[in-house]
C-alpha cells in the first residue's frame, strides 16, 4: 500500500509479475542440472510465478529469468520459453521474444524485459534469490 501511495508503483516499475519468493540452491554438478555445465545451457526450474530459466552465460555468470512474460502478464498462456537457438526465449502467445544474455526484449509487443533474479555461483553451487 506504501508503494502505491509514495510512489505509484505502475506498469513500468513491476509489469505485473506477482512477487513470489525465490530462494533456492542448486549443486551444478548433479547430474540432472546437465545443461548447466556448459556455457550457452540452460534449464527450466520450478519457482518464481511460472517458472524460471536459469542461463549460463560464461563461467562465473548465470541468468535467472521468470517465464511469465511481461507483455499481458495477466493472459494465461503468457509463458516465455527458449527457443531453438538457445539464445532466446519467445512466448508463443503474443509473439514476444527475449534475449537470455540479458532478458531484453528483442521482439515486441512486450515493452519490458523479463523478470530477473539475483544468482550467487562460487564455482559448485548456484544460489537463486530475489
Amino acid at each position: 500500500m506504501i508503494c502505491l501511495i509514495l510512489t505509484g508503483c505502475n506498469d513500468e516499475e513491476n509489469n505485473n509479475i506477482p512477487l513470489v519468493e525465490v530462494y533456492f540452491d542448486i549443486n551444478i554438478n548433479d547430474p540432472k542440472y546437465i545443461n548447466l555445465q556448459t556455457i550457452g545451457g540452460w534449464e527450466y526450474l520450478t519457482g518464481g510465478s511460472r517458472g524460471i530459466i536459469l542461463y549460463r552465460k560464461s563461467t562465473d555468470v548465470f541468468m535467472a529469468y521468470d517465464r511469465h512474460c511481461t507483455f499481458q502478464p495477466s493472459n494465461t498462456c503468457s509463458l516465455v520459453s527458449v527457443d531453438g537457438t538457445n539464445f532466446s526465449a519467445s512466448d508463443i502467445c503474443c509473439g514476444s521474444s527475449f534475449l537470455l544474455d540479458n532478458g531484453s526484449v528483442s521482439k515486441p509487443p512486450a515493452a519490458f524485459p523479463l523478470k530477473q533474479y539475483n544468482t550467487f555461483f562460487d564455482g559448485t553451487t548456484l544460489s537463486v534469490r530475489n
